[in-house]
């Protein structure tokens, strides 16, 4: 039997367990509003406003690990299902709660997303006991333009706002027109600046320029051939990861294009999960 037969064997059962995880029903998620007593920067869109979905594991196999996600869409609209709850019973089969946050959109004011993705590391943290979480253990995990909004909160964020962990998928990281998704920078900065002022805001938000030594761990994935958000994205990120010394796993797989998320369509998904998994295993 040669060698990749047996290593291929050696990881049947796990594989087996990923397809079983993706196949049956998430545990039922409780919705509430992150915004009870109102929202602040206020997009003008009474309609648009910004919910957690909370999807618990078992009291009993709970880690104390939480991840908040942000699902991506161009800062435009949001990719709720594929891009998030679909991924609930991939992390509560590891005890692990998902929150998924619908953010608003910025409407060219970036403090409209970021205060919503502030907010939900917060809520996470009062809700510590109640819902069996680490306060030390909550990361941030977000898709595309939700990959930049939890890339922004990896690196400007601060106190019970900040995560202590951060998984990314085919992110938007910079806001350099030669490489960014130009919809979700127009959206995200809007229109109207000077150019001095354009100029300020884009390096603020690129999140490549933003990261030090105290920027969380981060597992990224993202498509060599996605031409909606150049893998340059993600890889500019990572070398800066690895620059100041943040522990950095990356996963570039050679197609796939863009906005996968949880689809069982992509070629590389149960290797993906696979991955995510044993990350997710190393501390």
């Amino acid at each position: 039997m040669d060698i990749v037969l047996m290593k291929n064997l050696k990881l049947l059962p796990t594989l087996l367990l990923l397809m079983v995880s993706a196949v049956s029903l998430a545990q039922k998620g409780t919705n509430m509003e992150l915004w009870p007593k109102g929202a602040p920067n206020s997009n003008g869109d009474d309609k648009d406003r910004a919910e957690l979905t909370v999807y618990l594991p078992d009291a009993k196999k709970a880690t104390g690990r939480a991840v908040v996600c942000c699902p991506g869409g161009g800062y435009s609209h949001l990719a709720m299902d594929h891009e998030g709850h679909q991924w609930a019973t991939f992390f509560n089969n590891q005890g692990i709660a998902l929150v998924v946050l619908k953010y608003r959109m910025p409407h060219g004011n970036p403090m409209i997303p970021i205060s919503d993705a502030e907010e939900a590391m917060k809520t996470v943290r009062r809700h510590a006991v109640e819902w069996h979480i680490d306060r030390n253990n909550v990361g941030i995990m977000g898709f595309s333009a939700g990959g930049h909004l939890a890339s922004t909160i990896a690196t400007h964020s601060t106190g019970e706002a900040a995560p202590n962990f951060q998984i990314l998928f085919y992110p938007v990281i910079t806001m350099d027109l030669g490489f960014t998704h130009k919809g979700s920078h127009d959206n995200f900065l809007g229109e109207g600046h000077s150019k001095k002022e354009l100029r300020k805001l884009e390096t603020e938000y690129s999140n490549d320029l933003q990261v030090n030594r105290t920027t969380p761990r981060a597992f990224l994935a993202l498509s060599d051939d996605d031409k909606a958000v150049p893998a340059a994205n993600g890889f500019g990120y990572y070398q800066q990861l690895y620059k100041h010394d943040v522990p950095a796993s990356i996963h570039i797989y050679p197609t796939g294009g863009h906005g996968w998320g949880y689809r069982e369509s992509f070629t590389y998904h149960y290797q993906m999960v696979f991955e995510l998994k044993g990350w997710l295993e190393s501390f």
